[in-house]
């Protein structure tokens, strides 16, 4: 049994790597964190991320350069045997969502385990 999270480095990425290591704990399960932004395989943690997990054990994977983020984060999750996957979410108007579409979207539309989104903030 895994968390999945998926990290962007954004606030509303960070904001999903404390739920993760939150639901983790709670769920008394490894954390596997997906990074979004492409680098090689073997990489070290972006530093960001480093003081965002704050000596919480993770196993990191990072997205290939041609792997879409969706795409990414499903293989990932079906791969790790996840059995949540957490993601990050920013506010876009209902046109910019119906125009584009969003990974968020779209995980949660073909995901085969829970996904829980997480926002950074709420707007007042």
């Amino acid at each position: 049994m895994t968390v999945l999270v998926a990290y962007h480095a954004s606030p509303h990425g960070e904001a999903a790597v404390r739920t993760a290591v939150d639901e983790a704990r709670q769920r008394d399960t490894s954390l596997l964190v997906l990074v979004l932004d492409p680098s090689p395989p073997g990489s070290a943690a972006p530093d960001e991320l480093t003081a965002v997990l704050d000596g919480a054990p993770a196993e990191l994977a990072f997205r290939s350069e041609d792997t879409e983020p969706a795409d990414a984060i499903l293989d990932a999750a079906e791969g790790s045997g996840a059995t949540l996957v957490v993601l990050g979410s920013r506010k876009r108007s209902s046109q910019g969502t119906f125009l584009m579409g969003t990974t968020t979207q779209r995980v949660l539309l073909d995901a085969s385990v829970p996904v829980l989104v997480v926002k950074d903030a709420y707007d007042s």
